[in-house]
């Protein structure tokens, strides 16, 4: 730039060519190309000195259309690039469009071909890219690959695809990949868990782009993670940071370690078949490992040596307990004080006092836990009966809390506090049924005589209503309220029905009548 700022200003101060090359030590024919260059798009050369060292060169480099007229409003061109790629960034506008506004504005200007590689030109020299420098321990960049790895039914030889998740620790470039069979939540978990487990420890942030499995709602500033992953987070005290959408760049390590992974994995298993998940990912964590391992071009030390000695020891303890993926619902109490988990169709407990109000289930492989207002009101262990019910007693009004009980062991228990022969007479009449909850509300009755008789008359009767073989509660109430069970049970073993005959020495019996 010095030599062609000198140039020019021995030419604008009036020196011949042979003067200029022999000042500047070139040919005369290199000074004739730069001035004919020059002359052909400005008048004065003087208004070239006014350029900064970075426009010339851009304007040095330009290429010369062949058979251009000279024309002064060509500089003006480079002028306009600048407003012309923000234009671009708006919906419907083309380089086309441009130049038609930049024709009708300069009917002598250049056609659209050498408008548009005058526009190139200056896009490739505003280009920059920022060297960042990465702390250890600080970031893990993740990533699902574009392309797909596939398993093979040993029965059928049906082809099943499978996703090929990668993540790098950019400070070391420790890089780890794993096989999943699909991007949703649960297997995303799977992944990150594996990999806090393969580096030994949890980074400060993890940067994925805006896969909807983590991110509920992208933004530039402000992306909304969905609540399982900020729990995921929150276990292992670390935080996701999404990338900006469609910014590539914002993981640019990640993406290129995927592309070095296709030729370190992909490229080695193509030829091999491979029937499970487990079998896959074995042969990807050999050759991961391979990986890993190899030193770096023009380097002494490998991202795995790099890793042991700078980075390992920045990153955060692992929790002593694995993360336990959990699901959240939203549910209405019913009337009979149970909502609804609809992953699994069974109904759990929630106390009487919410009935009729929303509450938030939480749900693992072990356990359901609901909450209103943001405080735990029950928990209970998973069921995954369909349509069933888990009922805990103390959720349900006193007037049904006894009734929640019912059952044959109930019963016969209860009865067994009275008497043998009650319990006994518990069990003929649910043996009566052919389903012992029809008898429940007779039981129930029996044993609700206790009160208004005591226990010594109800175990008497009881022990009557054996003798007559035809247990019921209309029975045992009978001989109660006859007060038969005053009666010593061998002199009277009849029913309370026989009792009621007149026996007289006038009325004749059976054999008159023989």
């Amino acid at each position: 730039m010095f030599q062609i700022r000198r140039l020019l200003e021995l030419k604008v101060h009036g020196k011949s060519k042979r003067k200029i090359a022999k000042v500047l030590g070139l040919s005369r024919n290199t000074v004739q190309s730069y001035l004919n260059s020059f002359e052909s798009y400005f008048v004065d050369l003087s208004e070239l000195l006014t350029w900064s060292d970075e426009a010339l060169d851009r304007f040095i480099r330009l290429p010369k259309a062949s058979g251009s007229t000279p024309d002064v409003a060509h500089a003006e061109l480079y002028k306009l690039f600048e407003g012309y790629s923000k234009e671009l960034a708006k919906t419907g506008v083309s380089r086309y469009t441009l130049w038609m506004e930049y024709r009708k504005a300069n009917p002598q200007g250049l056609k659209y071909s050498h408008f548009c590689t005058r526009f190139r030109i200056w896009q490739g020299a505003q280009k920059t890219v920022m060297h960042l420098e990465h702390k250890a321990g600080e970031k893990l960049f993740v990533d699902f690959a574009g392309k797909k790895l596939y398993l093979t039914s040993p029965l059928t030889g049906e082809v099943t695809p499978v996703e090929f998740f990668v993540a790098i620790l950019p400070c070391s470039q420790l890089c780890f990949a794993l096989a999943v069979r699909s991007q949703k939540k649960a297997d995303f978990i799977e992944a990150l868990r594996q990999t806090f487990e393969y580096i030994g420890g949890v980074p400060g942030c993890i940067v994925p782009d805006n896969l909807k499995t983590a991110v509920t709602k992208a933004d530039r500033y402000e992306p909304q993670i969905n609540e399982t992953m900020e729990e995921f987070a929150s276990h292992y005290q670390t935080c996701f940071l999404p990338a900006r959408a469609g910014k590539p760049k914002d993981k640019a390590l990640v993406e290129s370690a995927v592309n070095i992974l296709y030729g370190r994995i992909y490229a080695p298993l193509r030829k091999r078949v491979f029937h499970t998940l487990t079998q896959l990912n074995q042969a990807i964590r050999e050759l991961l490992d391979e990986h890993n391992q190899m030193l770096f071009q023009g380097k002494d030390y490998s991202r795995r040596s790099y890793f042991e000695t700078v980075e390992k020891q920045t990153l955060l303890s692992l929790p002593s307990q694995h993360y336990q993926l959990r699901s959240f619902s939203f549910g209405k109490v019913h009337p009979n004080c149970h909502v609804l988990l609809k992953e699994d169709q069974h109904h759990y407990s929630v106390p009487y006092h919410l009935t009729g109000k929303q509450v938030k289930l939480i749900s693992t492989h072990e356990t359901v836990e609901i909450y209103h207002q943001h405080r735990r009101v029950a928990v209970h262990v998973r069921n995954l009966r369909k349509y069933g019910y888990s009922t805990l007693k103390e959720h349900l009004p006193a007037n049904q809390q006894w009734v929640s009980e019912w059952s044959v062991e109930y019963f016969v228990e209860r009865a067994s506090r009275i008497g043998s022969s009650t319990r006994l007479a518990m069990e003929d009449l649910l043996s009566r049924r052919p389903y012992p909850e029809q008898a429940y509300k007779s039981c129930a009755g029996v044993l609700s005589l206790e009160k208004k008789y005591g226990t010594d008359r109800l175990e008497k009767a009881c022990q009557r209503a054996l003798l007559y073989q035809a247990t019921s509660y209309r029975l045992i109430c009978t001989i109660l309220e006859k007060e038969l069970d005053r009666l010593p049970a061998d002199a009277y073993p009849v029913s309370p029905q026989e009792e009621r005959i007149i026996l007289h020495e006038n009325i004749r019996g059976a054999l008159a009548y023989q």
